[in-house]
């Protein structure tokens, strides 16, 4: 790793380049610098590889492969008959809206028995892979309690709502951007921030597209193997009352690689009340305070649902007067 690091950093201006962090240095004498890293990364960026994140690399390694064999098994096919590639072959030259270059598959705990079934290894990898993903995402919101000055598992009991210990949400997403014959008239995904709490993401090694919106560009997220990258969500946003900034982010096409996607969300309960942290709203003005409002996160994914690719400051705004 501490060799891949190096050419990463060879190749690419730092300065333009998102935070890598090795989180294993939080177990040393560099955990004072590491946290400071960490809160860094989420005030100026809202996005940052973590490596050395504690999952063994046969398990990703086994998770690439079913991941692969899976969009060949079972969905290759049927995305040459989805939608967005008939809108691709019958629009002429014009430039589609309101659509994504992107086959995806949701996983949660509740869905297990419509897992894919056809792909040897799926399921035992992936559950797997979500309960170490499930642990790495709480160690994650501990560290970003003790950044924010918070109380030990102060965002993890936020999330879980009034209903008691381990009511939060936590979904995958396996997602995969085949090659597209005009990358200039689809996008793989259109910008947007992310609506829920932490997102870990596992990309693909080779294939890049992610890019993250800052300072007026768009900047690439570039593939580095087996990292896991941390993006913060808009709640996280509002719990820390702005000082972590959920980013603007979106996937581009590509003409000749399929690009791998495996992203994971611990998100509140849709019960949980949402606000942000007393101890943070008495370092702002009022003024400030009433940019995020308290609210109910079932709530403020139904305005989500409806807004996720416009600017999310109106989507703070609608849910206040619900």
């Amino acid at each position: 790793m501490a060799i891949l690091l190096f050419f990463f950093f060879l190749l690419f201006d730092i300065s333009r380049a998102i935070p890598v962090l090795d989180f294993s240095k939080l177990n040393g004498h560099e955990r004072a610098k590491t946290l400071a890293h960490i809160a860094n990364a989420c005030e100026d960026w809202g996005f940052f590889h973590l490596v050395n994140h504690g999952i063994a690399k046969d398990l990703l390694e086994r998770v690439k492969k079913v991941s692969t064999d899976f969009y060949k098994l079972e969905r290759e096919e049927n995305f040459k008959n989805s939608k967005v590639m008939k809108l691709l072959n019958e629009t002429g030259d014009k430039k589609l809206e309101n659509v994504d270059w992107e086959d995806i598959i949701t996983l949660t705990d509740v869905n297990v028995n419509e897992w894919p079934s056809q792909t040897p290894g799926f399921k035992e990898t992936f559950k797997e892979f979500r309960y170490e993903l499930k642990k790495l995402a709480e160690k994650i919101l501990e560290v970003l309690d003790e950044n924010l000055g918070l109380p030990k598992g102060y965002i993890k009991k936020a999330f879980d709502g009034e209903e008691g210990e381990n009511n939060a949400f936590f979904g995958t997403k396996v997602s995969h951007y085949p090659p597209c014959p005009n990358p200039k008239r689809v996008i793989g995904l259109r910008p947007h921030t992310d609506a829920g709490g932490l997102i870990l993401l596992f990309q693909d090694d080779e294939v890049g597209g992610l890019q993250v919106w800052k300072d007026g560009e768009w900047i690439d997220v570039e593939p580095l193997k087996n990292t896991i990258v941390i993006s913060i969500g808009d709640q996280i946003e509002v719990i820390s009352n702005g000082r972590y900034k959920s980013a603007w982010h979106r996937v581009l096409s590509t003409t000749d690689s399929n690009r791998r996607s495996v992203a994971s969300y611990y998100n509140p309960s849709h019960k949980a009340t949402i606000a942000p942290a007393p101890q943070l709203m008495k370092e702002t003005n009022e003024e400030w305070n009433q940019a995020y409002p308290k609210f109910v996160f079932g709530d403020y994914m139904s305005v989500y649902y409806q807004q996720k690719f416009h600017p999310k400051e109106p989507r703070f705004q609608a849910v206040s007067a619900i």
